[in-house]
């Protein structure tokens, strides 16, 4: 604004001004009220719910777990079986844990592996 010399002058600068001032109060009133929304307990957990399952990561990391905890009891029992012995049972809880880690750390060896085995090795069927 300019330097005001007459009172009409004045006049349109104070209504300039609380018109802005209107406007400025209802944005942050909305601003206000979404924040306050933003914080109920009930939209956090859901905000944070739709976070977890819209992860594209998550879901890998979850299935590379998954896989790991299944090869690892397999490898357990196909090297422990039915056995009595505590050294045979004590080997075969190491044979878990590490098969167990190996795979949940290396999904995408363990897939790559997979394909190359279905697509070469493993024989196709003729139709």
């Amino acid at each position: 604004m300019g330097t005001i010399t007459s009172a009409a002058e004045l006049k349109n600068a104070i209504q300039l001004l609380e018109l802005e001032q209107t406007i400025c109060g209802q944005q942050l009133k909305e601003h206000f009220f979404l924040t306050y929304e933003s914080f109920k307990p009930a939209s956090l957990i859901r905000d944070t719910l739709n976070d977890i399952a819209t992860s594209p990561y998550l879901a890998d990391n979850m299935l590379g777990a998954a896989l790991g905890l299944v090869s690892g009891y397999i490898s357990k029992k196909l090297a422990v079986g039915e056995s009595s012995s505590m050294l045979r049972k004590l080997l075969g809880s190491v044979l878990q844990f590490g098969v167990t880690n190996l795979v949940a750390q290396h999904p995408e060896t363990i897939k790559s592996i997979a394909r190359f085995l279905l697509q070469y090795v493993i024989p196709k069927r003729n139709k």
